[in-house]
């Protein structure tokens, strides 16, 4: 970090500020309304010298502290409010991870507007939709994805270059805003009364269909934060990197738990793996985010080694392999396995209906699995758990007859697969204008998730596919996901992904497409044939035949979404055609 750096005028708070917002008249002494824009005001009054957010891997790096910090998002709210935003109203931010996403999650809530984070990775078509759906009434928007915005817009932008500096088009709208406020600062902003009124409004990206919006709450996002950070351990002296976009359903509510904890925030706009090993090695980080897929990027990274202390990895957004758990822990990164539902994701004819906020369901650790080898006891760690703080009973249960709602649990017998749905405080409020999907996705009562799932004996819950990933093989039912587990446990596998192909005898069988590791690839040049027959043996002593794959084929790399899922919907579009 430079210590050339300053932060602008107009971000640094008068002596003796307030740090309270007005509050609304006749609420009762014994009730307020949550509120995640709490954290921040009480982060800036207990710590406010403390380091809350570090930007450093960029052309003017930038810092802060709680207090300077908590009047920059102040500033935001006031320069939104100045520029006609009224309360509900939503505020579109296209970026990578940065302070403007990180201000825009406090500071559009200041001003009691709706913050909608879109994903950098769309289409400018995606992109377009998503403004004309939201109705965003301003957009805050990063210098380098400017070219993602449609012509002739008629709303307003604010561009940020990223720099922190005056003259920066973003920091004059801050200065603009505490010029605006007349210095009455947070007693001049006043507290929202309804802790059901929208948090944010996070949209997802599809191949098919129109992208969906889903609405959380204030409520909702302040109690996911609260778990996350006490079933994270994230506390005073935690470091958390942001490798998981902060766009990407909130950033699963980090954005708010980090500051609840009083952790210390490193942004990195890029998922870079030479980065994220400098700062796990350098800069004392604590916790980190991430789905399968980059995990899987930073334990075969060249730079990868036993850290000097242990690193804990929250992961979500698909289920990680046994192998996968068991090759984090051999370098001192401690999984914390979660699921979390957290977005709908379309994709021809594969539907993924996820939360919205977050994980809601953790794998914990049993004292009786400390005698078990790293294999056996990874494949339990891969379960997706049991339910954690502020989040209700996650069930397992038969899929409902036609023109029925009743939802009728399955056995707890680790075998027979069912549907998870739950339902609580940390489940989406609602698709954003569109009631049908929404009565859909709530039949029975429940939130419906669409992940197949067996209930094991002690409560515990273990996803095994998703409804349109099954095999069907000689009417024998294959989980793809099994399949990918056991074949992950191969030394030269890095990466792979099953999908159903047409046989003539059975109807179906599984087809593996694999991405080697990077020490193995000169081992089988040449030779994928042999490494072929090489996997179908590893296969057949852990797989029952039906399961096992009838094709193997090593490819460089797999289609993935935006946000690292694999896109079977690609692979089956490959395999529709051999």
């Amino acid at each position: 970090m430079s210590s050339a750096f300053r932060p602008t005028p107009a971000s640094l708070p008068p002596q003796n500020a307030g740090l309270m917002l007005r509050q609304p008249n006749g609420l009762p002494a014994n009730f307020q309304p949550l509120n995640p824009l709490q954290f921040i005001l009480r982060a800036a009054e207990v710590y406010p010298d403390k380091l809350a957010l570090v930007h450093p891997d960029v052309k003017y790096p930038v810092s802060y502290s709680f207090a300077v910090w908590c009047q920059r998002i102040q500033n935001l709210a006031y320069a939104l409010i100045q520029a006609g935003i009224k309360p509900g109203d939503r505020v579109a931010v296209i970026a990578p991870n940065s302070p403007l996403i990180a201000d825009a999650h406090h500071g559009v809530l200041a001003a009691q507007a709706v913050p909608c984070p879109i994903n950098t990775r769309l289409k400018p078509s995606e992109v377009a939709y998503i403004l004309e759906h939201s109705g965003s009434s301003i957009i805050l928007v990063d210098h380098e994805y400017v070219h993602l915005l449609p012509p002739n817009l008629k709303v307003r932008v604010i561009v940020s270059n990223d720099t922190g500096r005056p003259g920066d088009p973003y920091e004059d709208f801050l200065s603009s805003g505490r010029a605006f406020s007349q210095e009455r600062g947070w007693a001049g902003l006043e507290y929202t009364t309804d802790e059901n009124a929208p948090a944010t409004l996070c949209y997802t990206s599809g191949t098919t269909g129109r992208p969906k919006g889903v609405v959380t709450t204030l409520r909702g996002s302040y109690l996911a934060a609260v778990a996350n950070a006490y079933e994270s351990k994230i506390h005073l002296e935690s470091t958390y990197l942001w490798i998981l976009p902060m766009f990407h359903a909130a950033g699963w509510t980090f954005p708010w738990a980090n500051v609840f904890a009083f952790a210390t925030q490193i942004t990195l706009r890029t998922v870079d793996y030479s980065l994220i090993w400098k700062h796990f090695l350098n800069s004392a980080v604590t916790h980190y985010c991430g789905a399968p897929t980059v995990q899987i990027g930073i334990v075969n990274d060249p730079a990868a080694k036993r850290l000097p202390r242990p690193i804990s990895a929250i992961i979500a957004g698909a289920a990680p392999t046994a192998s996968l758990i068991a090759s984090l822990e051999e370098i001192g990164i401690q999984p914390i396995h979660r699921d979390g539902r957290h977005q709908l994701h379309l994709s021809a004819g594969r539907l993924q209906v996820y939360l919205q906020y977050g994980p809601f369901t953790r794998n914990f650790t049993q004292p009786s699995w400390a005698s078990l080898s790293a294999q056996e006891r990874s494949k339990f760690m891969a379960r997706q758990g049991h339910p954690f703080a502020t989040a209700q009973d996650a069930r397992v249960v038969y899929p409902p007859e036609d023109g029925s709602d009743t939802l009728v649990d399955v056995p707890r017998d680790g075998k027979t697969v069912g549907e998870i749905v739950t339902r609580g405080n940390i489940v989406m409020k609602e698709y954003f204008r569109d009631p049908e999907a929404t009565a859909k996705a709530f039949r029975g009562g429940s939130f419906n998730t669409g992940d197949l799932a067996v209930w094991h004996p002690d409560g515990a819950v273990a996803v095994v596919d998703r409804s349109k990933d099954i095999i069907i093989s000689g009417g024998e039912n294959a989980s793809s996901l099994a399949i990918e587990q056991e074949l992950a446990s191969h030394p030269c596998v890095l990466e792979v992904s099953v999908v159903a192909r047409n046989h003539v005898k059975w109807g179906e069988r599984p087809h593996a497409f694999v991405i080697l590791r990077p020490k193995s690839i000169a081992k089988w040049k040449g030779r994928h044939e042999d490494f072929e027959k090489d996997l179908k043996a590893h296969a057949k002593g852990r797989l029952p035949g039906f399961a096992c794959p009838e094709w193997v084929q090593v490819v460089d790399e797999l289609p993935k979404t935006s946000t690292g899922k694999i896109l079977k919907v690609d692979l089956r579009k490959i395999v529709a055609k051999l």
